[in-house]
């Protein structure tokens, strides 16, 4: 039995809520990196929920993560064809839980923001503003830095619950003590 059958899920009706989301997070990330339609289509990506996922991509407690896949183009042989794949695996059953014992926090502005902020380390990642493979450390200052990031581009948004889905992530906005901002 997978790592699946014990978990819940979305049904219909938070599928589509989620999917709204990713919508609004690619345009909100695209309008705050300055990119346009072409470049957004470089760093390849696709999101899936649980019942898309396989078991290596289920874990316990993030809401999401970012596996690296390298994709190759159709008929290409050479290295250079090779690129970067991102999976953002949206974890179900960690917001479910998440939203069950914070009944202030609605789906759809959590979504945007779990949505928003893998789209951010995507971004960081295919700009070489972060590596991927990072340590430990690095790992938690570009959290951090992402979490920033994140809030800086959702704060001007008009949605309803937004403010306390904010308010859930404040601990991850101190104050940056010297990490760099980039954007």
């Amino acid at each position: 039995m997978g790592k699946k059958s014990a978990r819940p899920t979305f049904g219909n009706k938070e599928i589509t809520i989620v999917n709204n989301a990713v919508a609004m997070a690619e345009e909100l990330v695209s309008n705050h990196f300055k990119m346009s339609a072409s470049q957004w289509l470089r760093p390849k990506y696709d999101v899936e929920t649980l019942t898309d996922l396989t078991d290596e991509e289920i874990v316990d407690g993030p809401f999401a993560q970012i596996i690296r896949y390298e994709g190759k183009l159709k008929g290409g042989v050479l290295g250079s064809s090779a690129y970067d794949f991102y999976k953002i695996c949206i974890q179900d059953h960690a917001i479910l839980s998440t939203l069950r014992m914070h009944p202030e926090m609605a789906l759809s502005p959590f979504a945007l923001y779990v949505v928003t902020h893998e789209l951010v380390h995507i971004v960081r990642f295919s700009r070489f503003l972060q590596n991927f493979k990072a340590s430990d450390n690095e790992k938690l200052d570009e959290e951090r830095r992402v979490h920033a990031i994140t809030h800086d581009i959702l704060i001007p948004v008009n949605i309803q619950g937004l403010d306390a889905v904010l308010d859930f992530y404040s601990t991850w906005r101190p104050p940056l003590d010297g990490l760099k901002t980039i954007p």
